[in-house]
């Protein structure tokens, strides 16, 4: 969610930061501040409406004598935007209703909103909670709909259903529940059409769906792109169909982020999902709290925790510290920790989990995603005797390596320097929980717990 909100983050952030530098704060102090707030929100394509309560909301609690005489008056001020923007997106994450046999979701949107990838991604993410999704394919206009929810299905092993040459998607809906029924399936997600804009037509076919099967949940998918013009369809999705739900497309995009910002406070209706890429698993459920902290560059400790937990693998991690304190930590360990930290994500995207940090005040120290890349060649074009022992890797064998992988000797040189550093790193730190224990202290943490 990097570029969603880079902009007014840095924007929020500067203006913020002058109030924390201070003591005592003056009432001119807050009003200045939060204008900068305001002007950084409306250029976010923010709802004006949603700035102006926002803004209000803040003053009646930032402007007042126990805060603004205290010493800590800034980083107070500080807390109170950051409770209010958590607010305004939602307060706190909501989960699907996936309660019945089957449970039915329907997707509904805009064409081009990116609907059926965004179908497949919640199948993945509903069978990894230990349930068994089906896709239904109620798009029966837009050509090639069916083929492509098949294509995406197979790509995360989920069935789809279908109901060849007909036209009729309350039809197909009503047969895909006794489909899942008979199957075993205890989710049902319809990806319903869309049009390129609202119109009778399409509204009329989705509530005739709604009233036939009576979803738990009805999501409408967004485009987070179209900014303003993202919670007007909302709003009349809403109107219409009185949504459960919005999913967020396409936030890995440059986007001024307004959307994500405006359009609980617009609907009322909560944020579920949100969708950062194109690949199957580019989803991460919508978490407020979280997502203020990392606007206002606080961090996003837990969702970093659960990035790492869902890449790192138990007894690998326990493996990997076994061979840490022998020291035989050698290059395909090094390779492991590399496929693990690809698992977790964008570097950039962690990055921004982590409390005070931002790509801005790394500059020069950032980890070019690419050099990953070509680490992972250069490691793959080693014999296995080289990566247990890479002492025994000549020159010859660094040019055999370097053409191998597609990189120069002096990348090949570059990673294997990186490599004793770290192996060098590791034996300090066996080194000093061993003077540790001795001493009767708390053990040290390794590398993949």
């Amino acid at each position: 969610m990097a570029n969603l909100f880079e902009n007014l983050s840095d924007r929020i952030q500067g203006s913020l930061k002058k109030l924390t530098q201070r003591g005592k704060l003056t009432e001119k102090d807050v009003n200045a501040a939060l204008r900068e707030v305001k002007l950084a929100l409306l250029e976010a394509d923010v709802n004006y409406k949603v700035v102006k309560d926002f803004i209000g909301k803040i003053k009646e609690r930032a402007i007042g004598i126990e805060i603004l005489d205290s010493l800590n008056a800034g980083q107070q001020v500080v807390k109170i935007v950051n409770e209010e923007l958590a607010e305004l997106m939602g307060g706190k994450s909501e989960a699907l209703k996936l309660e019945g046999m089957p449970a039915v979701l329907m997707l509904c949107g805009l064409q081009g909103a990116g609907k059926t990838t965004m179908a497949a991604k919640l199948a993945k993410k509903i069978s990894e909670q230990g349930h068994a999704p089906l896709l239904v394919a109620c798009d029966v206009y837009r050509p090639a709909a069916i083929q492509q929810l098949k294509v995406v299905g197979g790509q995360v092993d989920v069935p789809v259903f279908s109901i060849d040459g007909s036209q009729d998607p309350v039809k197909i809906a009503n047969e895909s529940i006794d489909f899942a029924r008979k199957n075993g399936r205890d989710v049902v997600i319809l990806d319903t059409a869309g049009r390129l804009q609202i119109d009778e037509t399409l509204m009329t076919e989705l509530q005739d769906i709604v009233a036939s099967v009576v979803p738990k949940e009805i999501l409408l998918v967004v485009d987070a792109m179209t900014g303003q013009e993202a919670v007007n369809v909302a709003k009349t999705f809403e109107d219409r169909l009185h949504l459960t739900g919005v999913v967020l497309t396409k936030l890995d995009g440059d986007a001024r982020g307004g959307a994500a910002l405006s359009i609980r406070a617009a609907t009322g209706k909560p944020i579920k999902y949100v969708g950062l890429g194109e690949k199957v698993d580019d989803l991460e459920v919508f978490h407020p709290d979280r997502m203020a902290s990392r606007i206002l560059g606080m961090g996003d400790v837990l969702s970093l925790i659960e990035k790492a937990q869902g890449a790192y693998d138990e007894k690998q991690a326990q493996a990997l510290e076994a061979k840490i304190r022998k020291q035989q930590f050698d290059l395909n360990d090094f390779l492991d920790q590399l496929q693990q930290l690809k698992k977790m994500g964008s570097v950039q995207d962690l990055i921004g989990m982590i409390p005070g940090m931002n790509k801005k005040q790394l500059q020069g120290a950032e980890v070019n995603e690419k050099d990953l890349v070509y680490t992972e060649a250069i490691i793959l074009s080693m014999t296995q005797k080289e990566r247990i022992n890479p002492s025994i890797i000549d020159g010859k064998r660094r040019k055999r390596i370097a053409r191998g992988s597609g990189t120069t000797v002096q990348q090949v040189n570059q990673l294997l320097k990186q490599y004793k550093e770290m192996k060098k790193m590791m034996k300090q730190m066996t080194n000093m929980q061993k003077q540790f224990k001795r001493r009767g202290k708390m053990k040290l943490p390794f590398p993949g717990r």
